[in-house]
């Protein structure tokens, strides 16, 4: 467990940076590419820890999984190719390997056990074990499959349609890869249309994907055909020092050539409300996703209100979101949220525990967070916590930025999940 000083009180953020690859865009390209027939080369991969535990799992499935830095390349083995592993698939830290797999191998006809860090164990598998087995899936685990260790035994599966409760990424690429690999044609409905980026790699990937509102549906027996994948940077990442130019003093930052998916942009949208003077460039399309250039200038920023379909476009960003609005004059509603209560950590009470600490004005609700701006930031020695959550520890070393005082952040090597190069891209821009 790690402590790390934080650089605190600066006087400005200039420069230009490339984030890192997006992390569910990396997942995904490992994985299509081990399901698929031929080698798949993939270019700026984010080679974060929850990433390479996706390649070792598939490594230990019989795929042959070359990487040198961020560029890897995979020798598909097809849909019916996966090995029987001789030991358990270690996840580490990441629900999207967790819940991908579940899809994946509930049709590969071998056994196979799921485990986890003490974070994931703790995460609700029910949302994906549950349609699963009504397709057939023999899935077993702890508390009746609701938490990992989770044990599966693929087989034969059958097409069904699938309405979810909730509007997750995870839930339905779960159950598109199960249907590709199921007799007849899956469904799957979500109140809101989440993240797509499973459904738009799997065009690439040459399958035919079929979507109709918030309803996506995939005919079994498809077969994937290898490719080269250039992965985006991460928005998700590029979000924090979006924050941070805006908030800081005497800022201007170009962040290059990051993902615009719009089923991820929901920051923008944020920025742009709360009045952050942003603009986007070189903007184009690469293996189906929109990618361009973001620059943002220190901004005044006013309050909002967020909730309803916006929140899926958003989750992962609501930390730093949380940031902005202590920042932003008047007050800031998030709500509908409940999903934050079951990421890394409970997000809502995290973000509230450690903003509070630095002087912030923070109430909690049943779904997410009242905040009251503008507040001056202050630290008097102050030792702040990442919960082992990487996006609470990469907010709160923004916080740190325009916070007065000392601050230490404790278990910062969470970051490294998915951000292995954030403070030296902190140091770059403070130059």
């Amino acid at each position: 467990m790690s402590e790390r000083q934080l650089q605190t009180n600066i006087k400005g953020l200039t420069g230009e940076i490339e984030v890192p690859g997006d992390k569910s865009i990396s997942h995904r390209a490992v994985m299509f590419g081990a399901l698929a027939e031929g080698k798949t080369t993939i270019h700026h991969f984010l080679a974060g820890e929850d990433c390479l535990s996706t390649i070792a799992c598939f490594q230990q499935l019989g795929v042959a999984i070359r990487r040198e830095g961020d560029y890897v390349e995979v020798d598909g083995k097809g849909l019916h190719g996966l090995k029987e592993p001789i030991g358990v698939l270690d996840v580490g830290n990441s629900g999207t390997t967790t819940r991908l797999m579940l899809g994946i191998l509930a049709g590969v006809p071998i056994h196979t056990t799921l485990i986890g860090d003490d974070s994931i164990a703790k995460r609700p598998m029910g949302r994906v074990t549950v349609p699963l087995r009504s397709m057939g899936a023999k899935i077993d685990g702890r508390e009746h499959g609701q938490f990992t260790p989770l044990s599966v035994r693929g087989g034969e599966l059958k097409s069904i349609h699938y309405h979810s409760p909730v509007a997750s990424a995870q839930v339905k690429s779960a159950i598109i890869l199960a249907g590709l690999q199921a007799q007849g044609i899956t469904k799957v409905t979500e109140p809101f249309t989440s993240r797509d980026h499973t459904e738009r790699m799997l065009q690439a990937f040459g399958a035919t994907i079929d979507i109709d509102q918030t309803t996506v549906s995939v005919q079994g027996g498809q077969r994937l055909k290898a490719t080269a994948v250039y992965v985006p940077g991460d928005i998700s990442s590029a979000a924090f020092f979006l924050a941070a130019g805006a908030i800081a003093p005497n800022s201007c930052i170009v962040l290059k050539n990051v993902g615009l998916n719009p089923t991820r942009t929901g920051i923008i949208d944020v920025l742009k409300q709360m009045g952050a003077q942003l603009t986007i460039t070189n903007e184009r399309v690469q293996n189906g996703e929109p990618i361009g250039d973001l620059t943002v200038e220190t901004s005044e920023l006013k309050g909002i209100e967020i909730g309803g379909d916006l929140i899926p476009r958003l989750i992962d960003e609501i930390p730093i979101i949380s940031l902005l609005a202590t920042q932003a004059h008047g007050k800031t509603v998030i709500k509908d949220a409940e999903e934050l209560k079951v990421k890394e950590t409970n997000r809502i009470d995290t973000v509230a525990i450690e903003l509070t600490k630095l002087g912030a004005d923070i109430t909690t609700t049943a779904d997410g967070l009242i905040i009251q701006g503008r507040t001056s930031l202050v630290s008097e020695h102050v030792q702040v916590d990442s919960h082992g959550d990487h996006r609470i520890g990469m907010m709160l070393a923004i916080a740190a930025l325009v916070t007065s005082g000392d601050m230490k952040l404790k278990r910062s090597e969470a970051i490294h999940v998915s951000y292995p190069q954030f403070f030296e891209h902190v140091e770059v821009l403070s130059q």
